[in-house]
C-alpha cells in the first residue's frame, strides 16, 4: 500500500521535465508571434500544474496510511483549474470593440491541464494533447489567415515610437469606426537613423463598405508618436 503512494526522485525529475517541455514547445510558439504570454509563462504554469498534482499524490504520505484519513487527490487539480482562470483573464485585452488574447488565455488553461496530467502520470495523453495544440495554434492559425483573405481582410500596419499606450489608442480609434480587427501582431522595427525604438503594429481589418480608409489613414498618421502607416491587401 505505502509503494502506492510513493514517488523515486528520478520519477520526480522527469514528470517535472517533461512538463517543462511540453509547455515550453506551446510557449514558443505563442513567443513567436508576440502574445503576451509567452515562453518563460507557459513552462511555469505547466511545472506549477505537476507539481500540485505531486504534492496532491504523493505530497501526504505520512498521514494517507493514518486512521479516518480520506485521500482526494483531485481536490487540489480542482482548485488550479479555477485559478489559472484569473492567469488567464490578464491576457484577455478589450480595446473598444475589439477584444484579444483569447486564444493566448486558452492556451494557458490548457498547459495546466497538461501539466496536470503529467502530475498522474498520464503521459500518453499530455503528450497528445500537447501535439493537437499544436495543430490548433500553427497549423489552423494558418488556414484562419487563408480564409481571412477570401474574406476581403486587409492589412494596416502602423509604426510607432515605442511608447506605453499607443496599442490602445489605435485600437480604440478603429474599434469607433465600426473597423473589426480580426488579429493584431507587433514586431520591434530597427533603424539606425534615430536613437529612438520603434515598433511595427500590423492589424488585419475587415472596413465597413461605408467607411472612408483614406479618412482613418490620415487620423492615425496625426496620433503623435505614428512614424509611418501603410494600408492594403493582406498578403502573408
Amino acid at each position: 500500500m505505502e509503494e502506492i503512494w510513493s514517488i523515486s526522485y528520478v520519477h520526480i525529475f522527469l514528470r517535472l521535465l517533461l512538463a517543462a517541455i511540453l509547455g515550453g514547445i506551446i510557449g514558443f510558439e505563442r513567443e513567436q508571434n508576440n502574445h503576451p504570454a509567452g515562453l518563460r509563462t507557459h513552462i511555469l504554469v505547466s511545472i506549477g500544474s505537476t507539481l500540485y498534482m505531486l504534492i496532491s499524490i504523493y505530497g501526504f504520505t505520512d498521514f494517507m496510511l493514518s486512521e479516518n484519513v480520506r485521500v482526494d487527490p483531485a481536490r487540489i487539480a480542482a482548485q488550479v483549474v479555477t485559478g489559472i482562470g484569473f492567469l488567464g483573464a490578464g491576457t484577455i485585452l478589450r480595446h473598444g470593440f475589439t477584444v484579444t488574447g483569447l486564444t493566448t488565455a486558452a492556451s494557458l488553461w490548457v498547459v495546466a491541464a497538461i501539466g496536470l496530467a503529467i502530475g498522474t502520470g498520464f503521459y500518453f495523453g499530455a503528450s497528445l494533447a500537447t501535439f493537437f495544440v499544436l495543430i490548433s495554434l500553427a497549423v489552423l492559425s494558418r488556414l484562419e489567415n487563408f480564409i481571412s483573405k477570401k474574406k476581403h481582410l486587409n492589412q494596416l500596419r502602423v509604426t510607432v515610437i515605442d511608447t506605453p499606450g499607443k496599442l490602445g489608442e489605435i485600437a480604440s480609434f478603429l474599434g469607433e469606426k465600426r473597423i473589426n480587427v480580426k488579429n493584431i501582431s507587433m514586431f520591434e522595427e530597427e533603424r539606425n537613423d534615430s536613437d529612438e525604438q520603434y515598433i511595427t503594429i500590423v492589424f488585419l481589418v475587415k472596413a465597413p463598405k461605408f467607411e472612408s480608409i483614406p479618412f482613418v489613414v490620415d487620423h492615425i498618421k496625426q496620433i503623435v508618436g505614428v512614424k509611418e502607416v501603410q494600408y492594403g491587401q493582406d498578403t502573408e
